[in-house]
């Protein structure tokens, strides 16, 4: 029965795609394969040659990579924690 109901939504959903459809995709794949090409052809920045000295700034510009990281972590885990918590609070309520 199910496959009945199934076969017949199908049916009656999909129609054959007009022509502007088709040229929407199109111009869709095309935008999208334009912008990969030319961000595919940038340059990247030149290499100053040579190794870094004592006064120098450290590779990378010095920008911690960690912090952000470690905060998206804490504040997941007190969100779940917040979430268990009344989920708990609910559960006893109900009893």
């Amino acid at each position: 029965m199910k496959m009945l109901l199934l076969k017949n939504y199908l049916s009656d959903k999909t129609k054959p795609m007009n022509r502007r459809k088709y040229l929407n995709i199109i111009f869709v794949f095309l935008f999208q394969l334009l912008a990969l090409v030319a961000v595919g052809q940038m340059m990247g920045p030149e290499d100053p040659g040579g190794e870094p000295e004592l006064g120098d700034p450290p590779l990378g510009g010095g920008a911690p990579l960690g912090g952000g990281a470690v905060f998206m972590l804490i504040m997941g885990a007190a969100y779940g924690g917040r979430k268990l918590y009344h989920l708990q609070k609910s559960d006893i309520e109900e009893e």
